[in-house]
């Protein structure tokens, strides 16, 4: 399930829109772990993908995951998750779908680079090319 975040949900602490994003912040944490183990990400790793700089952050989201993340996290994760998605069409061998993110590919886009190495540019917008190149692969958003 994809995670809405557009851009009513920067409302104010309180609102509809803050209580959406709070309901989504732990299902999508507990999702971005699983897949983050699946990949075997380190922490650094996680921090990246996530975009936080801070550690003592990043293990309070791990422990507790009773938190309202912002939108750009959200935004994050829905792009880790739908590129995790996407491998498992792709490569019906779960651990080949898994071990992907780390392959060298010679798609221009990744030029000879893996996906987690564009993923950790650090900028939500190379999550976001990597699940663009996926979903056309797979011949759309289905």
């Amino acid at each position: 399930m994809p995670f809405s975040t557009s851009a009513s949900h920067d409302a104010a602490p309180g609102s509809s829109h803050s209580l959406h994003r709070k309901d989504l912040s732990a299902p999508a944490l507990r999702t971005f772990f699983r897949i983050a183990e699946l990949w075997g990400l380190s922490t650094d790793e996680q921090m990246t993908l996530l975009g936080v700089t801070s550690r003592s952050t990043f293990f309070k989201w791990k422990r507790d995951q009773d938190v309202t993340l912002p939108k750009d996290t959200l935004e994050r994760i829905s792009y880790v998750l739908g590129i995790y998605k996407a491998l498992q069409v792709l490569l019906p061998d779960e651990r080949a779908a898994d071990a992907w993110v780390r392959q060298p590919n010679t798609a221009p886009l990744f030029g000879g680079r893996s996906a987690l190495q564009r993923m950790l540019s650090g900028h939500v917008s190379d999550l976001y090319v990597v699940r663009q190149y996926l979903d056309a692969q797979r011949g759309g958003w289905a």
